[in-house]
């Protein structure tokens, strides 16, 4: 069985490595924010974003916890705001858009009007050799119409500059699916 975290994390891997510079846009409770920061060791930086002042609260006790270096700062601002604040290429980008897992809050979730811009600034951050992973959930109806708009964005792009790419389970259309988009 296909198991979607495992993927997404071997199309990162293929791109990120010790030294390098990633952004978490959608921080949540920072399980991205880790993977990112032990991928990307001592040498490298990770910048996170959330609008919920309880990520941040979320993420940095969980970096804490589980060892992570000292490579990341966390900002409380939405991810449309993120070339504010990242003035470097990238060599990894994660969007997991949606609710924050576990916050009881499903009705505050990431919105078409901020993901939108949000991931084409992401795009545009890129440096040579890099990925951007947005993950989208179609099962409540912002999920459905995030994805729908992504996938028109995306198909936008040249295919000569971008490689960009769909993983979802064809028999289960409300079961979370991810884009890709490598540079070349």
């Amino acid at each position: 069985m296909v198991d979607l975290l495992t993927l997404q994390k071997k199309f990162i891997l293929s791109h990120l490595g010790e030294g390098d510079v990633a952004v978490d846009f959608t921080m949540g409770n920072g399980h991205d924010t880790e993977f990112l920061s032990k991928t990307v060791g001592e040498t490298g930086k990770v910048i996170a974003f959330d609008i919920q002042p309880g990520a941040l609260a979320s993420t940095s006790d969980n970096l804490r916890k589980t060892g992570c270096p000292e490579n990341w700062r966390l900002i409380c601002a939405s991810h449309h705001r993120a070339n504010e604040f990242v003035k470097e290429p990238i060599k990894a980008g994660m969007f997991n858009l949606g609710y924050m897992p576990g916050s009881g809050n499903k009705s505050l979730t990431t919105m078409r009007e901020t993901t939108l811009p949000a991931v084409a600034s992401a795009v545009e951050m890129l440096g040579k050799d890099a990925i951007l992973l947005v993950a989208v959930y179609p099962g409540h109806p912002e999920g459905a119409a995030e994805g729908e708009e992504l996938q028109k964005y995306f198909a936008t792009l040249s295919r000569f500059k971008y490689c960009v790419g769909q993983f979802r389970m064809l028999n289960s259309p409300t079961s979370p699916y991810f884009m890709i988009c490598e540079t070349k």
